[in-house]
């Protein structure tokens, strides 16, 4: 499988292209908000011929969908999330305007609703979905198991977590299920974030000062 990363620059925030050697793909968390990263990822999507079968979202803050619209228009593709971050599409208006900016483009429907242990399928690969609650209701994580990786979206970061404080958040379920869900997978598992640098599975449970008894 390969991988190229955007970093999106608003927040910042990561988005993920993946495919394999059959050229089909999926797009994880296209934070493109201005009109040059819409277009860079749109003109790399192109360049490479990919056939994109899934547009995934671990979670529905603004800073993971502003460019849900810009993709469903260009290509037809609706994004795929957890229902209980659902509310949240309704809330970005008001989210973007706590942070002191407008939308440039209304909150487009999700196009299908993804639980806990569904598989995402694109050519030979397949994603496990891990709903891992905490940072948002439904927040999930995107876990390759023949690839020793996973994208985790806000849930784990190299040395830290995602905030708990924002509508829906839980910190105390959040740690809860970060320790059931996510360290229970191998520690050569490579955690790519929605921001910041990848880590792994084994650095975060050694060194992470949120999980040191």
């Amino acid at each position: 499988m390969k991988i190229k990363r955007f970093e999106f620059n608003m927040f910042p925030e990561n988005c993920y292209v993946l495919w394999d050697e059959t050229n089909e793909a999926v797009v994880i968390d296209p934070g493109c908000f201005y009109e040059e990263e819409k277009l860079a990822l749109k003109d790399f999507i192109l360049k490479e011929k990919l056939d994109v079968k899934h547009l995934l979202n671990t979670h529905l803050h603004l800073d993971h969908i502003f460019g849900n619209p810009f993709l469903l228009r260009e290509f037809g593709w609706k994004a795929e999330a957890n229902q209980a971050d659902e509310f949240l599409l309704e809330e970005a208006p008001k989210q973007s305007r706590m942070f002191g900016f407008h939308l440039q483009e209304k909150t487009v429907p999700l196009g299908k609703y993804l639980h806990d242990g569904d598989i995402i399928t694109f050519g030979h690969t397949q994603l496990e979905a891990i709903h891992v609650p905490g940072h948002s209701p439904g927040s999930l994580v995107y876990y390759c198991a023949s690839e020793h990786c996973m994208f985790s979206g806000d849930v784990l970061f190299q040395g830290s977590i995602g905030r708990a404080d924002l509508a829906g958040g839980n910190f105390d379920q959040l740690i809860e299920n970060i320790c059931s869900r996510l360290f229970v997978l191998p520690n050569e598992t490579i955690v790519y974030p929605g921001h910041g640098a990848p880590t792994t599975i084994g650095i975060e449970k050694a060194e992470n000062p949120f999980f040191r008894i």
